[in-house]
């Protein structure tokens, strides 16, 4: 055995490794880069819509997470906000609070200079040790075609309802439960996200662009024969008696609880519109006219007037609505309101 030989290096195999190494490195820095990329809005002057939509899907979800997990708290520490107008109890939870911070500041950690608006901005309170996220892809099917849009950071605003049925909630009527997020472009419901926090299900549309799965295979019922409208349980004023004025004695009128809840009855068919007569915050009811605008439906006020969602109007629609998921079906029905409202002056 010859201990003291010589050892020859290959130095094709050495520059072989040694480029490799180098591709490797690239690859590992450039992947860093890439993710953060995503992860994080490149120009805080501008929104790209796909990654938007995708950090709303997001937003939503994990919020209600939070939602999902106060309600197995013996306390909901439940609060009143004052009356509505209709004198009924506004209520407040710890769920809408840790709903708000984790949808609100995880949209903000990605978009920094983005307006959001949220029901529960005015309470003051702080959010300490919130759940932030990165933006996962995955939350769209990938049968979707969402392509990359880029808009001004000045044009977009963001409104958040962090617990759609906070009375249906404090009740344990959780099927009523959304949480909302929707995105307007010059005050225009583009993008809408809703989601129920203990079915586990979201239903979101980006107006002329796609629309979440369910949605695509649903067929639209224009039977307007037989009327099946939903109104407000909570909040429903003289809703009961104008549906039956309107649409007629035979009408099936449903109450039902959150704004959400009622616009994914009229999307799924079960019923054939969504009828409100009294004041309604806009958080409540961008996100479903956003969904609605996206597959050919309508959401107006009773004066048949669009909703404007941009940050300078008001923040309540002081003029009801009426939202269908056919625009023939809508243009009959606003048709039969604003004659009965003519009746009555």
């Amino acid at each position: 055995m010859n201990l003291g030989g010589s050892i020859r290096i290959n130095k094709f195999g050495v520059l072989i490794i040694t480029i490799l190494l180098v591709f490797l490195v690239y690859y590992i820095s450039t992947g860093k880069s890439r993710n953060s990329n995503y992860a994080l809005n490149k120009n805080p002057n501008e929104v790209n819509l796909r990654k938007l939509l995708i950090g709303s899907i997001q937003a939503a979800q994990r919020g209600g997470l939070e939602v999902v997990e106060v309600s197995k708290s013996p306390d909901f520490n439940v609060q009143s906000k004052g009356k509505t107008k209709e004198g009924a109890n506004d209520p407040v939870t710890d769920a809408d609070f840790r709903s708000h911070c984790v949808m609100a500041s995880g949209l903000h950690r990605i978009f920094p200079k983005l307006k959001i608006i949220s029901e529960e901005d005015g309470e003051g309170k702080s959010c300490p040790d919130v759940k932030l996220f990165d933006l996962d892809p995955t939350v769209i099917h990938e049968s979707s075609n969402v392509p990359d849009e880029i808009v001004g950071i000045e044009d977009v605003t963001v409104w958040i309802d962090p617990l759609d049925a906070t009375q249906e909630y404090t009740e344990n009527l959780f099927m009523y439960v959304t949480t909302m997020v929707c995105v307007a472009i010059k005050g225009v419901p583009t993008i809408g996200v809703i989601h129920n926090p203990f079915t586990k299900k979201t239903v979101w549309a980006w107006a002329d662009k796609t629309v979440s799965e369910p949605l695509n295979v649903i067929k639209r019922d224009e039977d307007v024969k037989h009327p099946v409208v939903i109104v407000s349980r909570s909040h429903s004023g003289n809703v009961n008696i104008l549906a039956k004025d309107v649409f007629g004695k035979n009408s099936h009128i449903i109450p039902a609880g959150g704004a959400g809840y009622k616009v994914l009855q009229v999307l799924h068919n079960n019923a054939t519109a969504y009828l409100h007569s009294t004041a309604i915050k806009k958080w409540d009811i961008c996100a479903g006219n956003a969904i609605l605008a996206a597959i050919g439906g309508r959401m107006t006020t009773q004066q048949n007037q669009d909703i404007s969602y941009s940050d300078k109007d008001s923040y309540v629609n002081e003029h009801g609505l009426l939202a269908t998921a056919v625009g023939g079906v809508h243009e009959l029905y606003i048709k039969k309101l604003i004659e009965h409202q003519k009746t009555l002056h």
